[in-house]
């Protein structure tokens, strides 16, 4: 028997892709198998907007809580417990839903990874405080030397991926762009057939929705939380610890910045990273994009998925 096909739905943040997976999931007998890369961590949960507690016991949800915010996890860990957790769904009859905004991650589950540095050397924290004193884009400069194919497809102000790209350049003697498309050459794919969606709402109300977002993070307690991580010992330097909103509430405790300036550089670099996520999922030409508008789960976006997913089961029976 042909497997169940894999649905994929992507977007950028707060366009609603959970209730809709959520609701999808119930429907169609799914389970949600989570793509992001800050829900990994366990105790960052109003941040990264977790699955709640009831969301939970109504749909299974994987790849969520896996490490602590002080222990490493990397693209590759990701694609190794995602394609068993999709592996097991579809062996128990369930359908898999892949849900999420870090594109990284989505990429490397269907083209794989290449074999780089691990998750830190000695060098990265050099390039990062060389990038503290003359800038991201001084380093991306250098890096249209190193490798320019990278260059091009890596924003100036995308310090991350910048760094990292000189990192495995330096270290394995071989540019990143070349890597990786050895590593997609010699990639197993997840197999079977795969649905792949992606949500896009008008940009304005997408904003509004992320500006309500971050007011309810705050209402929920974030203050609290990111508070309760630095007296466990956790440093601000963690990786988790430097991701949006946990950085700009940590500013605020250290005393840089008031708690509404905190605020306000958080909901806007939400929407610059909502800008970036949507320009990544973009260039991506297997995507089928759905307009959605309102909170409201439309009952028409449920047939419309159900009717794809039931034609495609009916082809590979």
């Amino acid at each position: 028997m042909s497997p169940v096909p894999l649905i994929v739905l992507v977007g950028p943040t707060a366009s609603g892709k959970s209730s809709l997976a959520l609701a999808l999931a119930e429907r169609v007998g799914g389970e949600i198998v989570a793509a992001d890369s800050m829900q990994v961590y366990r105790d960052l949960d109003i941040g990264t907007a977790k699955p709640s507690v009831d969301e939970r016991r109504r749909i299974p949800h994987h790849l969520l809580d896996l490490v602590e915010p002080d222990q490493p996890f990397t693209a590759a860990d990701y694609v190794r417990l995602a394609s068993a957790a999709i592996v097991d769904i579809r062996a128990r009859g369930r359908l898999p839903i892949v849900v999420g905004g870090t594109g990284l991650y989505v990429r490397a589950l269907f083209y794989g990874l290449f074999d780089g540095p691990g998750e830190m050397t000695p060098l990265r924290e050099t390039l990062y405080q060389e990038a503290a004193q003359v800038g991201s884009a001084t380093l991306h400069r250098r890096l249209e030397v190193v490798d320019p194919e990278a260059a091009v497809a890596i924003h100036p102000n995308d310090l991350f991926r910048i760094v990292r790209a000189l990192e495995v350049a330096t270290v394995s003697g071989r540019p990143i762009s070349t890597l990786r498309v050895e590593g997609r050459r010699n990639y197993k794919p997840v197999s079977g057939p795969v649905l792949r969606f992606g949500l896009e709402r008008n940009r304005q109300e997408l904003y509004q929705r992320i500006d309500a977002r971050v007011e309810t993070m705050m209402a929920q307690g974030l203050l609290r939380e990111v508070r309760s991580l630095l007296d466990r010992g956790y440093r601000e330097t963690l990786r988790p610890l430097r991701a949006i909103g946990y950085r700009h509430i940590i500013a605020h405790l250290k005393g840089q910045i008031s708690l509404e300036n905190a605020v306000a550089s958080f909901k806007r670099d939400t929407r610059r990273y909502a800008k970036r996520q949507l320009t990544w999922f973009r260039h991506q030409d297997e995507i089928e994009w759905l307009p959605v508008e309102g909170s409201a789960v439309s009952e028409r976006m449920l047939r419309l998925l159900s009717e794809r997913i039931e034609t495609t089961c009916s082809r590979t029976v």
